[in-house]
């Protein structure tokens, strides 16, 4: 079970890495206004610079995930059930107040609960069991 929380805790952090980059680097791409429901070119504009900081925060969340199912993967795993604790823990409550906040967003968030939320069960799951 720890095993597996490692491997949701890493998609988690690779799929908000991926999310950094669409953020901060590729915010007014026609693919990722279309993924991020952006209407013109002229609102991905208008936002862009609050995108780029927020794309950053999914950085440190995704390096959190990652970083801590690597150190536990590696024996250490105090320090690393800590990290991917609070990193996934995170990623899962930003998504509830994605999805109760923006209704029309609710597939995003759903997609950014999944895995965090499978490592956080797959982790209690393992120390209960």
């Amino acid at each position: 079970m720890l095993v597996a929380s490692c491997v949701f805790a890493i998609l988690a952090g690779l799929l908000h890495v991926l999310i950094f980059v669409l953020e901060s680097f590729r915010w007014t791409d026609p693919k990722t206004m279309r993924a991020f429901s952006i209407p013109s070119v002229q609102e991905a504009e208008a936002t862009k610079e609050m995108a780029y900081n927020q794309g950053f925060y999914n950085l440190f969340l995704g390096l959190m995930a990652l970083a801590g199912a690597v150190l536990v993967l590696t024996g250490q795993h105090v320090v690393g059930i800590t990290l991917m604790v609070a990193g996934t823990a995170s990623m899962v409550l930003a998504a509830l107040v994605l999805f109760t906040g923006s209704p029309d967003k609710r597939g995003a968030a759903a997609k950014q609960f999944v895995f965090p939320a499978a490592a956080l069960v797959l982790l209690l799951l393992s120390v209960v069991l």
